[in-house]
């Protein structure tokens, strides 16, 4: 799960010592700019119909790609 503490932040505060932004790693940011585009996918393809596993294989299976 995700959390502050594992986030690594850093907070510009200001003359109150109120936070107003935080400081992620670049890295960090990137990897939650991703999780955001993933989750937006998700939303998007809610009502999209499914597939079993058990269809999947078969379709692999019949195109070649899956061996039995």
């Amino acid at each position: 799960m995700l959390t502050v503490q594992n986030l690594n932040v850093q907070y510009i505060t200001d003359e109150e010592g109120q936070k107003q932004a935080v400081i992620i790693s670049i890295e960090r940011f990137n990897q939650l700019l991703e999780d955001i585009q993933d989750l937006a996918v998700i939303v998007e393809r809610k009502e999209e119909p499914t597939i079993s596993h058990q269809e999947v294989r078969e379709i692999l299976k019949s195109d070649g790609i899956l061996s039995d």
